[in-house]
This record gives structure tokens, sequence and C-alpha cells, in this order.
């Protein structure tokens, strides 16, 4: 308990209204960042896989594009998505770990804060999981299975990524219904519910 008590006291964990040792939470904005690569990374290939269709438009804008080019851009964003997206989820664990909810709310799906926690953290794992394993099957098809061929992702691959997509969009609802609902790292709202003055407490 003494070691516990020392540990907390130390300036490195000097706690802000927002519960966090910084002023803003990280995760959020990582969040979004892995969100964004996924869906260049999907849409992209998705523009590829479809190229013979959109070519003569490409011609009669001129634009000078390939089908390679999509799947680069498709390839090289799911890689980067992957790798930040360790990140994202180690610094959601922090932060969750110094999450302090507002008491006695429910979210608009019917959870406590607790269990919206719980479905968040173990959601973000599964999808980190999901990530690497798309990266994996699409590395496979550039660099082995689909090597020589135009179209460089199957079908079926594009279908999972849709899938991954709504998937990402009901968990990071959890996410924001953690901020917005229980107000966790939000600064004004932690004033609030410690009945502080916003007009003092905040520059």
């Amino acid at each position: 308990m003494g070691l516990a008590t020392a540990t907390l006291s130390l300036p490195l964990l000097t706690l802000g209204a927002n519960d966090l040792p910084y002023t803003l939470p990280i995760h959020p904005n990582l969040v979004h960042l892995s969100i964004g690569l996924f869906v260049i990374a999907i849409a992209f290939d998705i523009a590829g896989a479809v190229f013979p269709l959109e070519k003569r438009l490409f011609r009669f804008l001129a634009l000078p594009v390939t089908r390679s080019g999509f799947h680069d851009v498709g390839w090289y964003n799911l890689l980067a998505c992957c790798l930040i997206s360790f990140f994202t989820v180690a610094a959601g664990f922090v932060e969750m770990q110094l999450a302090v909810p507002l008491p006695g709310i429910t979210s608009s799906f019917g959870l406590s804060s607790t269990a919206t926690m719980l479905w968040h953290g173990g959601g973000g794992v599964a999808l980190l999981f999901a990530i690497v394993a798309m990266t994996l099957w699409r590395g496979f098809q550039r660099f082995a299975w689909r090597r020589e061929m135009g179209r460089q992702v199957q079908w079926t691959y594009l279908l999972s990524g849709v899938v991954l997509l709504g998937l990402m969009a009901w968990h990071g609802t959890l996410g924001a219904q953690l901020a917005v609902e229980f107000g966790v790292h939000v600064t004004a709202d932690q004033l609030l519910a410690s009945g502080a003055d916003l007009h003092e407490a905040l520059p």
C-alpha cells in the first residue's frame, strides 16, 4: 500500500481535470488516423479492382492514373494502419486505466460505463488482430498469389474490408459514447461533475 501511494504521488502521474497527465487524450487522435488509413486502403483497392470500368473516364479527364497505382496506395495505407494501430490500442488501454466515468449514466445502447469500456477495450484488441490478418492477407496477394495479375486483390478480401469498416463504425460509436455520454477524459464534463465553475476553471 505504501509503494502504491508513493507511486501515485510522483509528479509524472499528476492528473489534470481530464484525469490524464497531459492535456489532450492520445487515443482518440490515433483512432481517427487508423480508421482513415484503413478507409483509404480499402477504397483505393476497390478503385483498382474496378479499374477497367473507370479507365475511360480517367482517359477523358486526362488523369495519368494506373491500376497498379491504386493498389500501391491501398497496400501502403493498410501497412501504415497496421503499424499505427498497435500504438492506438496501447494508448487506449493506458487511458482506460485512468478513466473516471460520470456515475449513474446508461448509454444509448443501454450499457453501463463499465460494460461499454469492456466492449470497447475487447473490441479494440479484436480489431487489431483483424487488421493484422488483413495486412498479411493483402501482403500474400501482392507479393505471391496475385503478383502477376492486374487486379491485386480478391473480391473476398474487399468484402471482408467493407465488413470490417462496419465493425469499426460500431466500435467507434462505443468509444464516442465513453466521451460524449460518460464524460471520460472530457475536461468540461469532469469539472462540472466536481461542481467547479467553468468560467473560473478554464482559461
